[in-house]
């Protein structure tokens, strides 16, 4: 059966559609720039947030003379923490960039302007105990630095090509390994316009995503390998505990992505960002006190602790490490902190496990850490490959392999139709549209549709259209007319 002579596809950006082997060659250096840079980014960000923590919930608490684990301490921290990042995103110039509860893994480029205070907010964020993760401000941050700074250097480099490969770099740079770049770009360009083979068109991704782990490797060792008994021989009952675990922790993961949105507009009945970030870390700050420092930040090292130290806790405890953990994401994500809800999503995933583990301890601790995770990740980010990708390097355990991804089925059949966790916002209007096309978000997070979170035009002087308005600043309208 032939096409229909009318029939449009999709082109490729350029960058990922098939080109020869010079131009392979060519733009693999500007590639791999790109994730050099995007992983030194990462890594001064890191930096500067393990500085400030350590200020906080070490330096500071032992000076005063306050154990920095008591329910008071942590609720100021994540208090004052929400009217630091409230005052930034409503006074400082770009106000912390876009709203993260809008946007993907990635979005038009920012500003250079709103650069400074996204850093201000990501930080203080990371640094405060807020759940949640580097990612999705950390890809904004490169793109709206690579795109400017290339833009000069290198000007014939198309700008759609400088967001994929700045986005492939710092996925990278991230897990330390450019599978999971490699997985997430293999849906996008699989499904566009472009002749030749797959790899041709993942060979620029795959050097910029290989130069940003490779660099983040030297600087910071980064791994994602949480230590827990090894899984070696696959039962047939592993397969019934794997679909089990999977489609509960993906309805979960469904049942937050529909209260989101809703808690996202609760939130801005305050208006004002000062106001209602305040509140959110406020909210946060109780929620802590509850459930302990187990449930603070991003929750990687959090996962090691809990997956070590599961034995310490009873089922009921691990029934309320969840239900805090995601509420707290909820709120961190819908209050207008800036972060990502990848990392967030693995522990509340591995926590599912661990109790899944502790009712039914017949269960291979991998098997349910595993399947946990990857259940919520569907559910979060919509992607199965790199759900997988994460489930299994969790554990460490690729006997698992196999058992996961015949779980991934009925699990992905629970969030296929189900909402996403994303708030969605009106597609500009044309007059507004950037003067080149750029792809939509990919990757874990991908909503989908247009991630930008821009305002109504405000008319300037002379009644042309002048900068959108910023979603975050009072007094504002909050949807496109």
């Amino acid at each position: 059966m032939t096409a229909r002579p009318d029939a449009v596809t999709p082109a490729a950006p350029p960058g990922t559609e098939s080109p020869g082997v010079r131009r392979l060659l060519t733009l693999s250096v500007p590639a791999i720039v790109i994730g050099v840079v995007s992983a030194l980014v990462l890594f001064a960000l890191d930096e500067v947030a393990g500085a400030l923590q350590n200020v906080i919930w070490s330096t500071l608490p032992h000076a005063v003379g306050v154990d920095p684990d008591s329910g008071w301490w942590i609720f100021g921290v994540l208090s004052l923490t929400g009217l630091a990042v409230g005052l930034c995103v409503w006074l400082l110039p770009g106000h912390g960039g876009d709203d993260s509860a809008t946007t993907g893994l990635t979005a038009p480029p920012l500003p250079l302007a709103s650069v400074p205070s996204l850093i201000v907010v990501t930080v203080l964020a990371l640094a405060g105990g807020v759940s949640l993760g580097p990612e999705s401000p950390i890809i904004a941050i490169n793109t709206a630095i690579l795109v400017a700074l290339l833009a000069r250097l290198w000007p014939a480099l198309p700008v759609q090509f400088v967001l994929l490969i700045t986005a492939a770099g710092t996925i990278g740079a991230l897990f330390g390994t450019p599978v999971a770049a490699v997985l997430a770009f293999t849906g996008i360009v699989g499904g566009m316009a472009a002749g030749g083979a797959l790899w041709d068109r993942l060979f620029m991704p795959l050097a910029s995503a290989g130069a940003g782990a490779v660099t983040m490797t030297l600087l910071a060792h980064p791994s994602f390998a949480v230590p827990m008994p090894a899984y070696t021989s696959v039962a047939p009952i592993d397969l019934l505990s794997a679909v089990v675990i999977a489609v509960i922790a993906a309805a979960i993961g469904v049942l937050a992505a529909v209260v989101f949105p809703r808690v996202h507009a609760t939130f801005r009945l305050l208006r004002n960002p000062a106001l209602y970030v305040t509140v959110g870390g406020v909210v946060l700050g109780i929620l802590g006190a509850i459930g302990g420092p187990i449930t603070l930040f991003k929750g990687l090292a959090q996962l090691a602790q809990l997956v070590a130290d599961r034995a310490d806790f009873t089922a009921g405890q691990l029934v309320l490490i969840v239900v805090i953990k995601l509420v707290a994401l909820i709120v961190a994500a819908a209050a207008g902190f800036r972060g990502g809800r990848i990392f967030p999503a693995v522990f509340i995933g591995a926590a599912i496990g661990v109790l899944a583990q502790a009712l039914l301890p017949g269960i291979p601790v991998p098997i349910a850490v595993s399947a946990g995770v990857l259940g919520m990740l569907l559910a979060v980010g919509r992607d199965g490959w790199i759900a997988l990708f994460v489930a299994v390097v969790i554990t460490g355990s690729i006997a698992a392999l196999p058992v996961l991804c015949l779980a991934l089925l009925p699990a992905w059949l629970v969030v296929t139709k189900a909402p996403e966790m994303i708030v969605r916002v009106p597609a500009p209007r044309p007059d507004r549209l950037p003067p080149t096309d750029v792809p939509p978000s990919i990757g874990p997070e991908a909503p989908g549709e247009t991630a930008r979170a821009d305002e109504p035009v405000r008319p300037d002087q002379d009644g042309q259209p002048d900068q959108p308005a910023r979603p975050d600043q009072p007094g504002k309208a909050s949807s496109a007319s």
